[in-house]
């Protein structure tokens, strides 16, 4: 019997329909690292998953997951940048932008560096206290190539939609390499290096003057603050509705640049035990594949971790060794520091402070 689907699915049906959004973690709802970092000065990614900062000399911030968001419009998340240390006279070096880094191989559909080259359109849901004019660019670092246009929050403290449109780049073609990508920039705050020009609303040779020109300063005020929730980028010249994806799997996409593995106490990390006396290993397998082989990230302080083992236990502080044969898909985690116990017995590793938190990280 054929089943027949009226209407357009609220949720995209992972089977048979392509992601159209380019942009991962668009609504805000997975944020493995942290709820809320502070004291954000520099570049890295410290909140919500795959969105990046690339601070310079701009000010001090909070970065958080933020329940404050559009009314009736689906989400329950946004993404929320508060100045916590002001810097009211850039430098001319100062920059300030919020990033996704996209890989080459999930844009290919765009055709860049073709006559047939799509154009791009950018929607999303923002809100801040200060108004004024805000840019948003397409980087090209592989082939230094980039375009800009700008958008204006125009009512304090009041959510609104905002839909962009960058025509396709004829020039510059993206590999599916590790190293080709494509960079959508927010921009926040910048210096006059990168905005003494004039905007580059056309894909051109990357010239810094013209990337942000016009962009208020954010930065100037510890009283401002900026939300963005309902971020889609995606190929043609209309805007759709956001594209939800079930939770699982929008989780399942963010791992494969972060995993968080454990966090908390009395959590289990894996089965492993003694390569030699004083030596432990433990193995990982990942949820997904990973870009890449990832680097470990561990908090670490006096008895974080516990190994199971011989109807005992051996407490340590870190996996000091760090991560060893790492491949896309696992690895393992290893110490020689504060263990002992007998060659070739095995066991079960666990968290063993409410502070441990082992993390897997492969961002671009």
């Amino acid at each position: 019997m054929a089943i027949t689907r009226i209407g357009k699915p609220a949720i995209a049906d992972v089977r048979g329909v392509n992601f159209r959004n380019i942009i991962i973690n668009g609504d805000m709802s997975v944020s493995q690292r942290s709820t809320s970092s502070t004291g954000i000065s520099g570049n890295g990614y410290f909140s919500v998953d795959r969105f990046k900062h690339i601070i310079s000399g701009l000010g001090t911030w909070t970065a958080s997951q933020s329940t404050d968001v559009p009314t009736g419009q689906g989400f329950a998340n946004s993404f929320k940048m508060d100045c916590t240390t002001a810097d009211a006279s850039p430098a001319a070096g100062d920059y300030n932008v919020l990033a996704q880094i996209v890989e080459g191989a999930n844009i290919q559909h765009l055709k860049k560096g073709t006559s047939s080259a799509e154009s791009v359109t950018w929607s999303f849901w923002v809100k801040s206290n200060k108004t004024g004019t805000y840019i948003c660019e397409i980087l090209d670092g592989n082939n230094t190539r980039q375009i800009s246009k700008s958008y204006t929050i125009s009512s304090a403290n009041t959510w609104e939609k905002k839909t962009i449109t960058m025509p396709g780049d004829t020039s510059g073609a993206i590999g599916t390499g590790a190293s080709a990508f494509l960079q959508f920039n927010f921009w926040l705050a910048v210096g006059s290096d990168r905005s003494s020009g004039t905007l580059s609303t056309t894909w051109t040779s990357t010239t810094n003057a013209n990337r942000a020109v016009g962009q208020v300063n954010l930065a100037d005020s510890t009283s401002n603050e900026w939300y963005i929730t309902g971020v889609q980028i995606e190929a043609g010249s209309q805007a759709s509705d956001f594209e939800f994806l079930p939770t699982d799997v929008n989780l399942e996409r963010c791992q494969r640049y972060y995993y968080t593995h454990v966090t908390g106490n009395n959590q289990h990390i894996g089965m492993g035990g003694y390569y030699a006396s004083a030596y432990v290993t433990c193995g990982v397998t990942f949820p997904t594949t990973m870009r890449s082989a990832p680097s470990l990230e561990q908090t670490t302080g006096t008895e974080y971790y516990r190994l199971y083992v011989n109807n005992g236990s051996d407490n340590f502080d870190s996996f000091a060794n760090g991560i060893q044969q790492a491949t896309t898909n696992s690895a393992g985690i290893d110490s020689n520091s504060g263990v002992s116990g007998t060659s070739g017995q095995t066991g079960r590793f666990v968290t063993y402070n409410s502070s441990s938190k082992i993390s897997f990280d492969a961002e671009l």
